[in-house]
């Protein structure tokens, strides 16, 4: 394994596949040493990279090749075909990795989405066991919950695949109709139905030599499930209004949040099909759980929208934001978590200070439209069942306080530390917002050590 550095920052590293059959450090070096300039999202850089595997080529074909046929005897057919097997090597590589730099390139500038951030076992576990099944040409199915990454995934799965220079074609199962997601898969003939006027291919034939991503596959028909069985036990597929099979070569990617197992024990979902997709299966686990993962991810989010806010500073969060983000339970996973931190940071004008106030629920008002008289009894069950318990034994574990006033008094600086946040400061609408007296506010602040500008960040 070596490191891949950038200005000094260690940003990855390249790691050697098994079977490697050349131990000369000094290639896994350059190697190493290209990523991390392909990895800078710059033109310039893409140019210079591009220059300089042209003169490695150059290079490594004088110093492996010229030199040593000049400084030693003529050697016979089968040593010679070892030493060009070895010594063309570095250019080999080169000249593999150089159309590909464009693309790569591309695909930062474009994609800047598509990072995977975190530290937490189960989150490397997860990414680790995509990057082994990418080179495998089998299904792999992607489960976890709404805004884990499981698209991330599913790119990732590709772009380390042999295929990944073929498309990528992407489909939500849920987005379409029932009557429309066989035609919209396996595409249809003119006048296969009404409004066909003319032929139309699937994404099936879109994705052909590369990787078709099925998001959401849980909602697929049971028509559809019985096609898609025939796609990936057999590589063909049957236009709508078709009578000849199309031989196609696409790997199958899928991606749901339900209990696939379940679905089909329930006779929901096709057994036999669950069979062929799960010769992988990836689970990713949910944010709650990434231990550790909460931090870096509000400050890659938080310094990332302080830079479009062109923000001089990055201030972080004060210690009581921090400490909600962490006990939040995140059902939208990532992607909550990054609208919950870009909303605090845009919302927040000074930046002198750490961010003192997220708000977890956009919706929150006390202006909120209430429902209509006949849904207000199915609203207020389903708000019940679903909000988190906000008592006093929720917030905190009550059989492990053992000093009762030190107990009060963290509970009421959290509170005071969530007020003064709220209303950025202005210590007479937090002391209103309380119920308190200016001056009872004041004598809360001094109490506790609460002087604006001084919680540090998180």
């Amino acid at each position: 394994m070596v490191p891949v550095s950038d200005a000094g920052c260690v940003i990855g590293a390249a790691l050697t596949a098994p079977g490697w059959i050349c131990d000369d450090s000094a290639i896994i070096i350059t190697i190493a040493a290209m990523l991390a300039i392909a990895a800078c999202p710059s033109l310039l850089f893409q140019k210079l990279l591009a220059a300089g595997l042209w003169l490695i080529m150059l290079a490594s074909q004088v110093v492996y090749v010229v030199l040593p046929l000049v400084l030693q005897p003529p050697c016979q057919s089968a040593e010679m075909a070892e030493i060009r097997r070895f010594r063309f090597l570095p250019a080999q590589l080169c000249w593999r990795l150089l159309p590909s730099i464009g693309k790569f390139h591309y695909s930062l500038d474009v994609k800047l989405e598509s990072q995977f951030i975190g530290q937490s076992g189960a989150f490397l576990d997860a990414v680790e066991r995509a990057s082994r099944a990418a080179s495998m040409n089998r299904p792999v199915l992607v489960v976890g919950e709404r805004g884990t990454g499981k698209e991330l995934i599913a790119e990732r799965l590709h772009r380390l695949s042999s295929r990944w220079d073929e498309p990528l074609v992407t489909m939500n199962c849920a987005a379409l109709p029932e009557t429309l997601i066989e035609a919209e898969l396996f595409g249809h003939e003119a006048g296969a139905f009404t409004g066909a006027t003319k032929s139309r291919t699937g994404r099936f034939e879109e994705a052909d030599r590369g990787t078709l991503f099925l998001d959401e596959l849980g909602t697929l028909s049971m028509g559809a499930q019985e096609r898609l069985l025939r796609a990936v036990e057999y590589g063909e597929i049957t236009r709508i209004g078709a009578s000849r099979p199309i031989r196609v070569d696409v790997r199958i990617v899928a991606a749901t949040n339900d209990d696939l197992p379940a679905l089909a024990a329930a006779g929901e979902f096709r057994a036999d099909l669950l069979d062929r997709l799960s010769f992988e299966v990836i689970t990713l686990p949910p944010l709650r759980v990434r231990e550790g993962d909460i931090g870096v991810l509000a400050e890659y989010f938080g310094r990332r929208m302080a830079a479009e806010l062109d923000w001089d500073r990055w201030p972080g969060f004060a210690n009581h934001v921090m400490d909600g983000l962490e006990d939040h339970p995140w059902p939208g996973n990532v992607r909550e978590l990054r609208n919950v931190v870009e909303r605090a940071v845009y919302r927040w004008a000074d930046f002198e200070n750490p961010i003192a106030h997220v708000q977890f629920d956009p919706f929150d008002s006390p202006w909120r439209p209430r429902p209509p008289e006949h849904r207000r009894v199915s609203s207020t069950a389903a708000l019940s069942a679903h909000a988190p318990d906000n008592t006093p034994a929720a917030a905190m574990n009550l059989d492990a306080i053992d000093d009762l006033r030190s107990a009060v008094d963290a509970h009421e600086r959290s509170i005071l530390q969530h007020a003064l946040g709220k209303h950025r400061w202005n210590q007479r609408q937090t002391a209103r917002a309380l119920g308190l007296s200016y001056d009872q506010l004041r004598h809360c602040i001094r109490k506790h050590g609460l002087m604006e500008g001084q919680e540090e960040s998180a």
